[in-house]
């Protein structure tokens, strides 16, 4: 332990610590009024495991200090909770910075009379120490929610792209908005896998909702085409709007041995027929 940490420490002290969690709670009530419930439990939570590592002799200077990661793994799980809970990355940091105040208050106390360079040092080790946990929050805040978005992204991409079974031996793929190769890979293996389950012997691929076809879109519905063929089952691509088939004309986008329907109902006709079905309408 250093002369630098010996201060912070003795105001985490468990004799100081309720004062200063209720001076830290009130500093970040003042700058953010959305703190959770368990904010007093999460304040004393982090004081507790500061004062174990600093009594350990963690270094100040370096927060990768192998010693810290106990406060590490609090505040991370700090992070999480409050990406998870819809909590800005500057809300979290400024329930972190909030310490400042009361310990900047207890340092006061503890160094009256003490000489200037001890008291600047001592300032400048705790602000030191309470700014890199702030950084390490906000870092970690900005990981746990890209892999929230991550996650949404590939539900959504689930959810956009069902494989409904029409009819017996007919499957289809209602497509929406903008295909990429993420996508379309997606596409691919759930159809697939549909096809083997059900044995499927046709699949439509709807691009009604695809606002506009390019070269790499007429790729990826090439390339998911032929991997239904491999599969021993045929395809049927509707939603060809006037629009779109001028596009593929334009592109010369060769879509020879692969039926295409201005509509999914003129597909579903097509593919009953194909497969034997005859449908008739009851006489009145």
């Amino acid at each position: 332990m250093t002369l630098l940490t010996t201060p912070i420490l003795d105001a985490l002290q468990d004799s100081n610590r309720d004062a200063l969690i209720k001076e830290w709670i009130d500093e970040a009530r003042s700058r953010n009024a959305g703190l959770p419930r368990s904010a007093a439990a999460d304040a004393t939570e982090l004081a507790s495991a500061m004062a174990r590592a600093l009594g350990d002799g963690a270094s100040i200077d370096s927060f990768t200090d192998p010693k810290w990661s106990s406060l590490q793994q609090i505040l991370a799980s700090l992070s999480r909770s409050s990406a998870a809970q819809g909590q800005s990355a500057g809300e979290t940091s400024v329930f972190v910075l909030a310490l400042k105040k009361p310990l900047l208050s207890a340092l006061q106390q503890q160094l009256t009379g003490a000489d200037g360079t001890q008291i600047a040092s001592a300032f400048w080790a705790m602000t030191t120490l309470v700014d890199s946990m702030a950084q390490f929050t906000a870092t970690t805040f900005q990981r746990a929610r890209e892999e929230i978005i991550t996650r949404q992204q590939e539900e959504l991409l689930e959810l956009s792209t069902p494989v409904v079974k029409l009819w017996e031996g007919v499957l289809a793929v209602p497509m929406i908005g903008t295909l990429d190769s993420n996508r379309t890979q997606i596409v691919m293996e759930t159809l697939l896998q549909k096809i083997v389950e059900t044995g499927s012997e046709l699949a439509i691929i709807d691009i009604t909702g695809v606002p506009t076809v390019d070269t790499l879109v007429a790729q990826h519905l090439l390339k998911t085409v032929t991997a239904i063929r491999l599969m021993g089952a045929d395809c049927i691509i509707s939603g060809i709007r006037p629009q779109i088939a001028q596009t593929i004309v334009h592109l010369g986008i060769d879509l020879q041995g692969i039926s295409t329907k201005a509509s999914l109902a003129d597909a579903l006709a097509l593919a009953l027929q194909r497969t034997g079905w005859r449908i008739a309408r009851q006489a009145a």
